[in-house]
C-alpha cells in the first residue's frame, strides 16, 4: 500500500487546523494507541529522564516549580502541561521557552507520516488530540536533547497517555471529586485511577489524605513503592503570606529548607513540599541540585492565570478555578491571604462543571458579580443559568468576557478587588486586555472524554 507522505512547506496554522481537527474524534483513555505511535516514532519517551505529576489539582503549578529548580541548576529541562492559555505552544517548553512555530511544524509532519505509516497496520485506531500532543512534546524534548523532563498528567492516571514513560518519581498533588462519569463516583475510586502513574520499585510524592492516601498506601506496598507523604515524612508550614507571595519552612528527616514562592494560598504550601520532596528524591539518587537552586528556582517561578496579579489599583488577581474544589480553595485564600474593601466577581463556568457547588462558595465573599460567557466551542454555561445561583447580591449578565472585564475595573476603588475566575478560558480572554490577542483558537478544546 501507497503510504501518503507530508512534506516540510506545512505552514504553522496548517499544522495548527491539523491538531484542532482531532478533537473531532473526542478523547479516549488508553495506552495503546499512544503506545504504538511512539513505538513507529522510535520511542523517544525513553530518551530522556522524567518526573511525572498527577492529582486532582495544583499540577501544573507543581510541574512550574519543578521545572524551574531543574533550570535554574543548569539541567536542560523539559516542561509539558495543559491546557494552555493563549497558544499550544505554551504545552512544550525547554528551559523557560516554548516550542516555535517552525519546530512545531516540523514535528506535526513526522507525526502525521507516522500516524499514516500506522494505517496500514491490523485494527488501527487513530491517536486523539492529547495523544499526538503528548508524542509531539516527547518526540521533540528526545530530539533536543532534554536532560529531565517533567510532565503533567492529562486526565486521571492509569490510562494517561504520559503514563508511558518509567519516571524517577511520581507526584500526586491531591485527590478529589471531579470528572466522575470517567474516573469513579468516589474519591477512593478516583486515587485509584491516579494511583496507576506509581511504578514497581518506584518512589511517589503525595498530599493526598485520609481515603484518598490510604488508596495509594495500598498501592504503593503492592508496587513494592516507597511513599512520602506531605504532612508526615515532610511537614511544611507558611511563616509569612503577602500580596507578592508567601515563605514556606519544608522539613523533612535529612534537611530544613527556608523558602519563598510567589504564589498565595494555603494549597499552594502542599504543592511547594511535593516539589521539594521530589527534588529530594533525584538528590538521594545522585542527581546533583544545590540549595541555592531550590532557593532561586521556586523564587523565580511563573505559572500566569493561577491567582497571578495582574493591577493593583484596584488590584486585579486572575485565577482559573475550574471546578468546585479550586474554587472553595481560592474562597479560603481571598479569605484569609488578601486584605481588600469590596470583591467584584467576574465569572463564567463550563457547562460540565457543578454549577450550584461553585456558586455557593464565590458568593460567600462576593459584593458584586458580573456573569459572563467565554467563547470556547460551546463549553460555556448560558449566563442565565448561573444568575439563578446568585441570592442575595447585585449582579450583571455581560456576555463579552472582555467587556465584563472593563465593567468590573470601571466600578471599582482602587482598594477593591477585581476577581476574573471560574474558568482558565475566561481568565485567557480577559489577559487579552493586558497583553493582547494571541492565538486563543487552541482554546477550543473538549478534552474529556465523550460519553
Amino acid at each position: 500500500m501507497m503510504v501518503q507522505l507530508y512534506c516540510m512547506e506545512k505552514t504553522h496554522a496548517e499544522a495548527i487546523n491539523y491538531l484542532y481537527s482531532l478533537r473531532n474524534m473526542g478523547a479516549k483513555l488508553g495506552l495503546e494507541r499512544v503506545e504504538r505511535l511512539l513505538e513507529e516514532l522510535g520511542s523517544p519517551q525513553n530518551d530522556f529522564r522524567s518526573i511525572l505529576v498527577g492529582g486532582t489539582s495544583g499540577k501544573g503549578s507543581t510541574v512550574t516549580m519543578l521545572a524551574s529548580i531543574l533550570q535554574e541548576t543548569g539541567y536542560k529541562t523539559g516542561r509539558y502541561t495543559s491546557p494552555h492559555l493563549h497558544s499550544l505552544t505554551e504545552r512544550i517548553v525547554i528551559d523557560g521557552k516554548e516550542i516555535n512555530e517552525n519546530e512545531l511544524v516540523a514535528m506535526v509532519v513526522r507525526i502525521r507520516n507516522a500516524i499514516e505509516k500506522m494505517k496500514t497496520q491490523p485494527e488501527f485506531e487513530h491517536p486523539t488530540f492529547f495523544e499526538v500532543i503528548t508524542a509531539i512534546a516527547f518526540l521533540y524534548f528526545a530530539e533536543k536533547k532534554v536532560e529531565i523532563a517533567v510532565l503533567e498528567v492529562g486526565l486521571g492516571g492509569r490510562l494517561d497517555a504520559t503514563n508511558v514513560v518509567n519516571p524517577l518519581c511520581s507526584i500526586i498533588t491531591n485527590v478529589s471529586l471531579e470528572h466522575q462519569k470517567i474516573l469513579g463516583d468516589t474519591v477512593e475510586k478516583i486515587a485509584n485511577e491516579k494511583a496507576g502513574i506509581i511504578k514497581n520499585n518506584g518512589i511517589l510524592i503525595t498530599a493526598a489524605k485520609e481515603g484518598a492516601l490510604a488508596v495509594l498506601e495500598t498501592k504503593c506496598k503492592k508496587k513494592n513503592s516507597r511513599i512520602i507523604r506531605i504532612g508526615k515524612e515532610i511537614i511544611a508550614t507558611r511563616s509569612f503570606v503577602g500580596i507578592d507571595g508567601q515563605k514556606i519552612r519544608i522539613k523533612n528527616s535529612e534537611r530544613m529548607y527556608e523558602l519563598f514562592v510567589p504564589f498565595i494560598g494555603r494549597y499552594q504550601i502542599e504543592n511547594t513540599a511535593c516539589a521539594v520532596g521530589a527534588i529530594c528524591v533525584l538528590q538521594n539518587s545522585g542527581i546533583a541540585i544545590s540549595d541555592m537552586a531550590i532557593i532561586n528556582g521556586l523564587k523565580n517561578t511563573r505559572w500566569p492565570g493561577r491567582m497571578e496579579i495582574i493591577q493593583k489599583k484596584p488590584l486585579i488577581i486572575l485565577d482559573g478555578a475550574k471546578d468546585a474544589n479550586a474554587m472553595e480553595r481560592l474562597v479560603e485564600t481571598i479569605s484569609n491571604d488578601i486584605d481588600y474593601g469590596k470583591l467584584i466577581v467576574v465569572m463564567s463556568i463550563c457547562s460540565d462543571k457543578n454549577i450550584k457547588k461553585m456558586m455557593e462558595e464565590i458568593v460567600k465573599i462576593t459584593d458584586h458579580i458580573i456573569i459572563t460567557k467565554h467563547k470556547v466551542m460551546d463549553r460555556a454555561i448560558d449566563p442565565k443559568i448561573i444568575a439563578k445561583e446568585v441570592h442575595s447580591i447585585p449582579y450583571e449578565i455581560i456576555e463579552d468576557v472582555r467587556q465584563a472585564t472593563k465593567k468590573a475595573i470601571e466600578i471599582a476603588n482602587d482598594d477593591d478587588l477585581v476577581l476574573v475566575t471560574g474558568s482558565l478560558f475566561a481568565v485567557a480572554e480577559a489577559r487579552e486586555i493586558w497583553y493582547g490577542k494571541n492565538i486563543t483558537m487552541g482554546l477550543d478544546l473538549n478534552e474529556i472524554p465523550k460519553k
